[in-house]
């Protein structure tokens, strides 16, 4: 069996889990999600935890068993704890601020930049602060679907990738830029 796939799911409290034909609905404290199992696989909800069973041992079902699992899991995580991205702004002159539901960047480009967010996502500019080279604004990237979430991130950050050799622009607030060496002029 899938390492990943034979772990049951235990329900937190607080969330509600139901099976109707091949979708499963969970609904929590954050909201409510729902997910459509793939043909082969079943689930079935006891009072504390899910099970995930696949129906034959073939290569494709035993990839879609560990699948339908980590899925499910991160469904019922995201309805109660939910799931946050941040990105880093660094650079001089570049800003970040919230203007209503939208996001509004300037990115060193003639024009400012407007990100409006898909419904369940929530951005927030945390933190602006240093001088020159050192000044970083925080965005924050907050829902309860966690492919949502890293989606609407890998968007965000697309805007302005970090530049290779001055470390300018958006980034993950864990990513490592290693930058380039730059010309060298010769004597």
């Amino acid at each position: 069996m899938s390492r990943i796939g034979k772990k049951p799911i235990i329900i937190k409290k607080g969330v509600n889990v139901q099976v109707k034909g091949n979708e499963v609905l969970v609904k929590g404290p954050k909201g409510s999600l729902s997910f459509t199992v793939p043909y082969g696989i079943s689930v079935e909800v006891n009072e504390s935890e899910i099970v995930v069973k696949r129906s034959n041992d073939t290569k494709t079902q035993k990839a879609l068993h560990g699948l339908t699992r980590s899925l499910i899991q991160n469904m019922v995580t995201g309805v109660t704890d939910g799931y946050k991205k941040q990105l880093d702004l660094i650079g001089v002159g570049y800003k970040a601020e919230i203007k209503g539901k939208n996001l509004e960047l300037a990115l060193g480009y003639s024009h400012p930049v407007i990100f409006e967010p898909p419904d369940g996502i929530t951005l927030k500019v945390e933190k602006m602060a240093g001088k020159g080279r050192d000044y970083i604004a925080t965005i924050s990237v907050e829902g309860i679907d966690k492919q949502l979430v890293g989606q609407v991130a890998a968007n965000i950050r697309a805007l302005r990738k970090p530049d290779a050799y001055k470390g300018k622009g958006l980034r993950y607030s864990d990513e490592i830029v290693r930058l380039k060496q730059g010309k060298k002029s010769a004597k």
